[in-house]
This record gives C-alpha cells, structure tokens and sequence, in this order.
C-alpha cells in the first residue's frame, strides 16, 4: 500500500519511517506541493526490485523464463515427487 505524505512531514518523520513501514508494507511517496519527488521503500522491497530489474534487463535469462513459462502451458512439467527423486533428495 502506497502512502503519501508531503515533504514537509517525511523531514520530522524520517526516523520513524521503518516502523510506519512494518505497520503498512509497501512504498511511502513523498511529495512536494502535492507531486511524488521521492519514493522510500524497505530495503528488501529495493533488493527485490533491482533483481528484478536485472533479470529482465539480461536477454539469456528473459529467454531462459519465456521458454520455462511455454513449458508450463503445454503441460511439460515434472511432479516434485519425482524431481527429488530423480535428485536423490
């Protein structure tokens, strides 16, 4: 859940910004003269995001997705039972 809250208010309530975080998870906007100018978000929210962004940003691994989601449409997948079994786990 996005929240905004302007400028003015983040400076007083910097600190108090990863317990308000914990409470509502998801992103604060904050926001000057009522447009967003900055984003703060928890740090595994970023980490997650800038993964993200990598993956799709690498041809190999976006080829790498499309082919595994295709052959999860045609039904060409293996039970987990037989995976770990076949990896003698």
């Amino acid at each position: 859940m996005v929240q905004d809250i302007p400028i003015t208010t983040a400076r007083h309530e910097l600190t108090s910004l990863p317990e308000r975080l914990k409470k509502n998870p998801g992103a604060v906007t904050i926001t000057r003269r009522g447009k967003p100018v900055l984003a703060v978000l928890p740090w595994e929210m970023y980490e997650t995001l800038i993964e993200t962004l990598e993956v799709l940003g690498d041809p190999e691994l976006m080829e790498a997705l499309r082919c595994s989601l295709e052959e999860i449409e045609s039904g060409q997948t293996i039970a987990w039972e037989d995976a770990k079994r076949t990896l003698d786990l």
